[in-house]
């Protein structure tokens, strides 16, 4: 489940996928910064999804369950009835600043411990601000029968009727209350943010036995729970990258066995199989890539029509330099205070100058990451992948090759979430196709353009008058 549709999809041991499902699902919202599902409409969603795919393969085909979610949305219900306590509070929901302000821990130690910033985003500062501020939710603190957990934490619950409340570690992460060292809940995050321990979930590793689901009589092992980017990555190497493309961006570098923590990036835990060691990704979130076509929609009247985005894109002439702040920039700048900015907007602009502005910003916040990456020592010396819903458009990839002056390995199947659950249940998949995409721009040409970018995001930080 990502955070505007739930989605479901049958693959075979040869990795292609026999049937796909999808029912949109996006988050109510509310003046307050409040984003949140209605968990009924979660559930059905979900579940509506999930039979019709067993249904058009035919249960007897179907051998095992994957199940992965959004990271930072959480749950919150009763584990004696199954009932949610609480609005089921998104990633976007930013209502628990005070509850994130007032944890008793700098930004340096919560880094080093969970590998992430103290953001009201996180999982933590929301459960303590429903905790204070929903009296379901005190009453079932106080009896006894609290749970709270990511979505996919939440699902397996309810298809186990209970019997399994577990979560793996690349979930657990985005809680904001694992140490990423030790492979456990922190005791000193939880006594931070207020929330009681005995109420998150048991940790598994990803690949493990989390319960049965019962179709029509028949029960379905459930084998895999997983992060929604962590089983994007599930077949990195050490020291290859993936950029996946979404409602938001992320770049993923894997760091194999070595834990690496840096100021300006995100470090989680890679996907987990028993007997296997430990690995460690460092990643790079953009907040704003898909979604930004919506905000563009929305504030300015700009209706893309997503299916011929790159048609639109390589229309243009003269490509507005736009910096997609929605809700501020993620990774390296850190800064959730800068709105969306753009420079070079005139009488003559077009739809698809907005368009591709935006198309080529995304590939420039990529960009930056890779330089910041760089001035850490770890340059993107070997293969870069490329997927998510926006890898569909050839401009951006293409762009994101001439900036990077690096080849990319476009995927055919962009659905890299879907593809990288069905590897771990199933395994490596042989024969996947792929398409490389080399840079058509010169050295010189490409930095230029990077300058030009870099130069025009320090005047949007600092808030000065476009030159």
């Amino acid at each position: 489940m990502g955070t505007s549709s739930c989605r479901a999809c049958a693959v075979d041991a040869q990795g292609k996928i026999r049937a796909w499902q999808a029912a949109p699902l996006a988050p109510a919202r509310s003046k307050e910064g409040g984003s949140y599902y209605h968990a009924d409409d979660l559930l059905s969603a979900q579940q509506q999804v999930i039979d019709f795919v067993i249904r058009e393969v035919g249960v007897q085909n179907v051998s095992a369950l994957a199940v992965s979610s959004q990271r930072s949305t959480v749950v919150l219900w009763d584990k004696r009835t199954g009932q949610v306590l609480a609005p089921v509070l998104t990633w976007e929901d930013g209502r628990a600043a005070l509850q994130s302000a007032r944890a008793p821990l700098s930004q340096t130690e919560i880094h080093q411990i969970t590998g992430l910033y103290n953001t009201p985003y996180f999982s933590a500062p929301k459960i303590a601000w429903c905790i204070e501020q929903l009296p379901d939710v005190k009453n079932a603190l106080k009896n006894g029968t609290l749970c709270a957990g990511p979505i996919a934490s939440f699902l397996i619950f309810h298809w186990t009727k209970g019997a399994v409340f577990a979560v793996d570690n690349t979930l657990a992460q985005r809680t904001l209350l694992f140490d990423i060292h030790r492979g456990q809940w922190s005791e000193k995050l939880c006594n931070a943010f207020g929330v009681p321990p005995e109420i998150l979930p048991a940790l598994q590793t990803s690949v493990a036995d989390y319960g049965t689901y019962n179709y029509n009589g028949k029960e379905i092992p459930i084998r895999v729970c997983a992060a929604d980017q962590q089983a994007a990555a599930c077949a990195l190497a050490e020291g290859q990258t993936r950029i996946n493309y979404g409602t938001g961006a992320f770049v993923l570098r894997h760091t194999g066995n070595l834990l690496r923590v840096c100021d300006g990036l995100l470090t989680s835990p890679a996907v987990s199989r028993p007997h296997h060691s430990k690995e460690f990704l460092l990643e790079g979130p953009i907040t704003s890539a898909g979604s930004a076509f919506m905000w563009l929609a929305k504030h300015k009247g700009i209706l893309i029509d997503m299916p011929k985005l790159d048609e639109l894109c390589q229309a243009s002439t003269q490509p507005v330099q736009f910096l997609p702040a929605i809700g501020g920039l993620g990774a390296p700048y850190w800064n959730f205070t800068v709105s969306p900015q753009a420079e070079g907007v005139n009488a003559q602009t077009s739809p698809a100058d907005w368009a591709a502005g935006l198309v080529r910003a995304i590939a420039f916040l990529v960009a930056d990451i890779a330089a910041y990456l760089r001035a850490e020592n770890l340059p993107l010396t070997r293969e870069v992948f490329v997927s998510g819903g926006l890898s569909n458009c050839r401009y951006l990839v293409q762009f994101q090759a001439d900036i990077l002056q690096k080849e990319l390995t476009l995927q055919t199947e962009a659905e890299a979430t879907l593809l990288g659950l069905a590897r771990l249940a199933w395994g490596d998949f042989s024969g996947e196709q792929a398409t490389q995409i080399r840079p058509q721009i010169s050295a010189d040409e490409a930095a230029r353009l990077h300058r030009a970018w870099q130069v025009f995001v320090q005047r949007s930080l600092e808030n000065l008058p476009p030159r």
